[in-house]
């Protein structure tokens, strides 16, 4: 699952693959759906289908691996060449001109920038500028003597009030060499270093706190830059107010809660994702997925015909405070795909008043719809919305859909003057008078969006597999790196990038550094079911109570597991809160597997009876803790 595979460029001139030949774009696109391509061996022009396009690859490219394991100065390198182009991006018109000029900023040749701006292009993520890890890597060619002196020579030369050049920096680096008789490193690893300083505490540490404010901090307008398509997009939840049944029983569970993403110049809803769990990394992530992706095969599954025109990767995702949108996992995946994230200002209500006035809109469209609460018991009456509830989870995720595209796409905003699919239109392909920015690339490697935007955490490789809460995966793809030592710190072992779906925690995602690719890696014992990472934490919970004298192991926490099971079976009353878990586990455990390749057990070395090593306790992802303290309406 090797993440080689370029964005689709929708662009005149620009390469494509057609029913596996190779093809040219040779119109500059004017629809979503169709575009103009032309064989280059016969010359014939003729429409294809712009869901039937992907990437022309000529010959592939090794991937740069994930962000999150790159070293800290490799992955500053990597930035500093995002920054460098970052500007050019947003162009919608980009000269020869604009490119000298920020090559002459920087200090560069013309044709690094544009190798730069071409590799970003191609795959569309940061981390396409990091350099492929030596045969020596983890052998520093620098003395940490000398690499403590290039550093104390920055902070008292370069960074400070009297803004010295870099020759100055290196000029004392090489006095205090010499008085020290040791060989002095050569002026570029010197200017190396200092290009890699982060540019606001340069601009504070050189020119003061507010200088670097008032040149980094967001301006005070309403939305910066949110003047086409994909510059700037909010991201919000709320709970729907509208009871859903379960599958199997039709029998109602509750209400269920709202991720959505909208774009601020069109106000286009750009994906949502709704489910019974409260809001979290989980929500986010599938929210963003669904937004980021093409829709052509997600519309044909719910059988829904009108177009959903929307893909891509924003400039900005705009976002309050909340803790989800403050995590790791977030602020990795917007780094890598060269997204700017940012938080509303505390006291700034106006700044999220596009979202929430959409999300207050769409609620009050579901007051239609049987089993609505209503916003308050006033407006509610004598309704009752458990009795006239009616529809499940997928059917609501359709009937929602359908809101969104056939209705609120479609009708005239109050605010544009033209309904959001029109504005959309508008600032994609261009009118008369003013340019579009063009289709925006279309991600093809759809399971490795979904693996980014998926919560992850470093784990040790032993010789029954890797151990996480207290559960033990086992493949053959780990053997060649039990008991793995870190290159950097032999003597601690190595730590390894493992991702996990929580809604499916019987497989986990290990990331093989020199492979630099993903393995799917199942239960070492097979026979256990599939569970989600609430009902692991439900499971941990009863088997302290029984047991609290004995360490959490896997035996136990299985046991307990059944045992939960077999309560909830024999319950003369199911309540809501079991409804809304099973129907919780059975869809999220089939979404969670459409993308997960089939992973054979034969593969797998049998249970070694060796007890597993107590496992040191790993503290959750704060926003699975919450979901455990829901309020249930029994």
């Amino acid at each position: 699952m090797k993440d080689l595979s370029p964005r689709l460029i929708l662009e005149y001139g620009s390469d494509v693959a057609y029913r596996g030949r190779r093809y040219v774009i040779c119109q500059q696109p004017s629809d979503f759906s169709a575009i103009s391509i032309k064989d280059p061996e016969s010359g014939a022009i003729f429409q294809a289908a712009v869901a039937e396009l992907s990437p022309y690859v000529e010959k592939s490219k090794a991937s740069p691996g994930d962000l999150a394991t790159i070293s800290e100065r490799r992955a500053a390198e990597a930035n500093y060449k995002y920054e460098v182009i970052k500007p050019l991006l947003n162009m919608a018109k980009r000269t020869s001109a604009d490119v000298v000029a920020q090559a002459t900023k920087y200090g560069l040749s013309r044709s690094a920038v544009y190798q730069w701006l071409q590799e970003f292009d191609r795959i569309g993520k940061v981390s396409v500028f990091v350099r492929k890890t030596r045969k020596d890597a983890g052998k520093k060619k620098i003395p940490k003597q000398l690499e403590d002196i290039i550093s104390d020579a920055i902070k008292t030369q370069y960074l400070t009030k009297q803004k010295k050049k870099p020759s100055a920096v290196i000029i004392e680096i090489e006095r205090i060499c010499k008085k020290l008789e040791i060989d002095p490193p050569h002026p570029n690893t010197v200017r190396s270093r200092i290009r890699q300083i982060n540019a606001y505490e340069k601009k504070k540490s050189r020119e003061g706190n507010k200088a670097a404010r008032d040149a980094y901090a967001p301006h005070k307008s309403e939305f910066p830059g949110a003047d086409f398509p994909l510059s700037v997009v909010q991201v919000d939840h709320t709970p729907l107010d509208i009871i859903l049944v379960d599958d199997a029983h039709r029998q109602p569970i509750g209400r269920p809660w709202l991720t959505l993403l909208i774009d601020v110049y069109s106000r286009m809803i750009l994906g949502f994702y709704i489910s019974f769990d409260p809001p979290g990394n989980l929500s986010l992530g599938l929210c963003l997925t669904h937004a980021f992706l093409p829709k052509e095969n997600w519309l044909a599954k719910h059988n829904i015909n009108t177009p959903w025109p929307c893909w891509g990767t924003p400039r900005t995702v705009h976002a309050d405070n909340a803790k989800e949108f403050r995590g790791n996992m977030l602020q990795q995946a917007c780094k890598e795909y060269g997204i700017d994230l940012e938080w509303r200002p505390v006291a700034t209500p106006h700044y999220g008043a596009h979202i929430e006035r959409l999300l207050g809109t769409l609620n009050r469209e579901i007051h239609n719809a049987p089993g609505t609460t209503f916003s308050n018991p006033k407006q509610r009456g004598e309704y009752d919305s458990d009795k006239e509830s009616a529809m499940t989870l997928t059917e609501f995720e359709r009937w929602f859909a359908i809101l969104c595209v056939e209705v609120y796409h479609q009708r005239p905003h109050s605010q544009l003057g033209m309904p959001p699919i029109a504005k959309w239109q508008e600032g994609i392909l261009g009118t008369k008078t003013s340019p579009g920015t063009g289709l925006p690339p279309r991600i093809t490697d759809e399971l490795r969006l979904k693996l980014d935007l998926m919560p992850f955490d470093t784990r040790t490789v032993q010789h029954y597999g890797i151990v996480w809460d207290h559960i033990q995966y086992q493949h053959d793809v780990l053997r060649r790196w039990v008991n793995a030592k870190d290159p950097n710190s032999p003597k601690n072992k190595r730590q390894f990038l493992c991702r996990r779906d929580p809604r499916d925690i019987s497989v986990i995602w290990f990331y093989d550094p020199e492979l630099e690719d993903y393995f799917a890696i199942p239960y070492r014992n097979t026979s256990r079911p599939a569970i989600s990472l609430w009902e692991l934490r439900a499971a941990e919970h009863r088997a302290k109570q029984e047991r609290p004298d004995f360490p959490i192991e896997e035996d136990l926490i299985f046991q307990a597991y059944d045992k939960l099971r077999e309560i909830e079976d024999n319950a003369k009353t199911i309540t809501k809160k079991v409804r809304r878990s099973r129907e919780r586990s059975r869809v999220g455990i089939t979404n969670a597997r459409a993308h997960i390749p089939p992973v054979s057990p034969k593969s797998a070395p049998p249970p070694s009876r060796d007890k597993a090593p107590p496992t040191r306790v790993i503290k959750p992802f704060e926003d699975i803790d919450d979901m455990q303290g829901e309020d249930d309406d029994d």
